[in-house]
């Protein structure tokens, strides 16, 4: 799929009630590294917006590097919503790319301001960008899996979702070093095969807490109001660097990353708990 296709494939998604939307408004939190009962995952195009209390749950991760070496990974019931660190802290995420139009223009704002952030890579674009998946780890951000081709993974055989996820921590592992620890469902579509096999790869699977709505195009100022407003401690947000004209995205990243920093938030990435 063209990555110019995605803003219709998610209308279409969200017209019929499936992937993300059908399982938003879950926000129960997970403690240590036990999963949380069964129950919709995150949601992915919440519709309604949520209030800054709504975001204030029981952190599911802490922050910097892991202090031992991996053991295995959980297989969770739901996606991990939110993070914990020290004091206001705040994820910034961003999907589908990289992209050469976009991805550089937002790279080059999280350098001028000293912070790190998260990119889901679909596997196909960053083949065709692998230096930028480079300057992504030679900056400190981390780099998760989002799928080869952004499918609907819950309408995919157990063997096509392996086949979309190896192949994708493939490229990541060739291009940055080490394989991918994190990984996000396209539309926020999770079933257990999901889970089951991010788990057998070694990787967490993590939603977002506040969705920018950028892949709707709302405006500059539509999506900096989103984040001025949800931002709480321990969110995690998510916004869009392809897939799309992401113009919005670049002018927004620069009006609320300095505001988020003058506010008090320490804007980090998250560390590994493992089993």
């Amino acid at each position: 799929m063209k990555k110019d296709q995605l803003l219709t494939r998610r209308a279409a998604l969200l017209a019929g009630g499936v992937g993300a939307a059908a399982t938003a408004g879950v926000l129960t939190a997970v403690t240590g590294d036990v999963p949380a009962g069964s129950g919709p995952a995150a949601g992915a195009q919440a519709r309604s917006p949520r209030s800054a209390s709504a975001y204030r749950l029981q952190p599911l991760t802490g922050y910097g590097p892991p202090h031992a070496a991996p053991r295995r990974t959980l297989v969770r019931r739901e996606p991990l919503l939110r993070v914990s660190g020290r004091g206001r802290t705040i994820v910034l995420t961003f999907d589908d790319g990289p992209d050469p139009r976009y991805t550089p223009d937002v790279l080059d704002t999280l350098a001028e301001y000293d912070v790190r952030a998260m990119f889901f890579v679909c596997g196909e674009m960053a083949a065709d960008s692998r230096g930028l998946l480079s300057r992504m780890t030679d900056e400190g951000h981390v780099v998760g899996n989002h799928t080869w081709s952004h499918p609907l993974l819950t309408r995919l055989t157990r063997r096509q979702i392996r086949r979309e996820m190896e192949r994708t921590s493939e490229v990541i592992e060739e291009t940055c070093g080490e394989r991918p620890e994190w990984f996000r469902a396209p539309y926020g579509a999770w079933n257990r095969a999901t889970f089951q096999i991010g788990a057998e790869l070694g990787m967490e699977p993590l939603a977002w807490t506040l969705d920018t709505l950028d892949w709707t195009t709302p405006g500059t100022r539509s999506i900096v109001r989103r984040v001025e407003n949800g931002a709480a401690p321990g969110v995690v947000v998510l916004s869009h660097d392809a897939g799309g004209d992401r113009s919005q995205s670049v002018r927004a990243l620069r009006r609320y990353l300095p505001g988020l920093l003058d506010s008090g938030y320490r804007v980090t990435v998250p560390r590994r708990h493992y089993a």
